[in-house]
């Protein structure tokens, strides 16, 4: 039992969420090296939500209430360690589920399906019938009405080559990537530069807080956002941090 007043607390909570995933056959052991990279990277922005994060997951959330056909891709990690919250953010802005896995099997996508279900996720696509065009590996396997057919797609904790190939089939691609510099980061339409852990709560505010306004005023705040621009803030807040903590 870790203490609450343990200096690492929520670092330690979200460890061991991952290591959990794993023993519950969710999340890839290859997810543990990634959460621990991603964690470098967070260190690195002082672990909180930046200012231009914040611009970044309030765009993401106007797009994705603009969008005719949104999807919010899971993987193990994502399932791991914010299924409740990503299922609240799936019902927001009206965009289903799918499962994409890299190191997939049909027993891991099944779990976490399982797992979605069992706490409440009722909007999920479950087909692998359809293939992205430009990827070798497993996660070219969408649904032919989820991903393959979607505008908008949402893709946290993504790899760079699907990123690529999904913007490559004419689709917005939302990111949430710790790495500034990583290619999906590169890649991306928006790419919010938080951890998932807060990335996902906060675009849900949002989301709920733009239901209620104008699309004018949506599109206006898509139209506004410079995602070149939102990289170069993201590492500029990197610099500053590591400055002050000299």
């Amino acid at each position: 039992m870790i203490p609450k007043s343990h200096p690492r607390y929520e670092s330690l909570i979200t460890r061991d969420k991952i290591v959990d995933g794993v023993k519950q056959g969710i999340t890839s052991t290859q997810g543990l090296i990634a959460q621990g990279r991603g964690e470098a990277f967070d260190y690195l922005i002082g672990e909180k939500t930046t200012h231009s994060a914040l611009h970044a997951e309030k765009t993401a959330a106007a797009m994705l209430l603009l969008a005719k056909k949104p999807v919010i891709s899971v993987n193990g990690n994502v399932a791991a360690l914010v299924p409740e919250e990503i299922i609240r953010l799936s019902e927001a802005v009206n965009a289903p589920l799918e499962v994409n896995l890299f190191y997939r099997t049909e027993d891991r996508r099944n779990k976490i399906i399982k797992h979605l279900r069992s706490l409440g996720a009722k909007n999920i696509r479950t087909k692998t019938d359809a293939l992205v065009p430009g990827i070798e590996h497993e996660r070219a396997k969408v649904d032919s009405s989820g991903i393959f057919s979607a505008d908008v797609v949402l893709v946290p904790l993504e790899d760079g080559d699907r990123c690529k190939a999904l913007v490559d089939m004419g689709k917005t691609v939302i990111a949430i990537d710790l790495n500034p510099l990583s290619r999906t980061a590169q890649t991306a339409n928006v790419t919010i530069v938080d951890n998932v852990v807060r990335a996902i709560p906060n675009m849900t505010r949002f989301a709920d807080e733009l239901g209620r306004s104008d699309k004018d005023e949506l599109h206006k705040l898509v139209e506004e956002f410079d995602n070149k621009k939102n990289l170069a803030d993201a590492i500029d807040n990197i610099s500053k941090h590591l400055s002050s903590s000299k």
